[in-house]
């Protein structure tokens, strides 16, 4: 009962065939665009780093899925990695999405993050969800993601060579303004 309060309060409505889909809700403004600004003080702990990027992002008009856009450049060393995390601007939260893998544990199916400058460019459905477990968010749970970014509570982030925990990083935000971080 809790959660269809908050869902109200979200703007969120049960769809009438809720088949592994439940919830359909809106974004401020009624906008379904997504963006952030990528750059290193926005890390966890801070990096002072000359790269910068960007995530753009559409939902789908049906709500299951995401298109997205993201670009990186003058990242200090290779990409190893990129991901959508579920967590507040000042902590490190658990991996959500992957953007983009070139480690052994990148799971099949997710593109290589090629050397910057980059942009690569995608579509997030549920099977893309991988959690974060331990944080409430199953695999497959892409509801869940979305009410996670609907609170503000998700951030794109690009890892290296040289910084392992992530170079870059923005928290997303309805509508295509840049926040830098903020």
């Amino acid at each position: 009962m809790r959660r269809e309060r908050q869902d109200e309060a979200r703007g969120c409505r049960r769809r009438r065939r809720s088949r592994g889909r439940g919830r359909q809700c809106r974004f401020a403004g009624g906008s379904k665009q997504l963006s952030a600004s990528l750059n290193g003080y926005s890390e966890v702990p801070a990096i002072s780093t000359a790269a910068a990027g960007t995530f753009q992002a559409r939902v789908a008009g049906s709500g299951d899925e995401i298109a997205y856009r993201l670009s990186y450049s003058a990242l200090e060393a290779a990409p190893t990695q990129a991901h959508i995390h579920f967590g507040q601007r000042t902590t490190s939260g658990g991996v959500s999405v992957w953007l983009c893998g070139n480690i052994p544990t990148t799971p099949a199916g997710v593109q290589a993050c090629p050397p910057a400058p980059a942009t690569i460019d995608g579509t997030i459905k549920a099977a893309d969800v991988v959690g974060p477990v331990a944080q409430g968010i199953a695999p497959g749970e892409f509801d869940e993601l979305m009410r996670a970014v609907r609170a503000g509570l998700t951030y794109a982030n690009v890892h290296s060579v040289k910084f392992a925990p992530g170079e870059i990083r923005g928290q997303i935000r309805a509508g295509w303004g840049h926040d830098n971080g903020r």
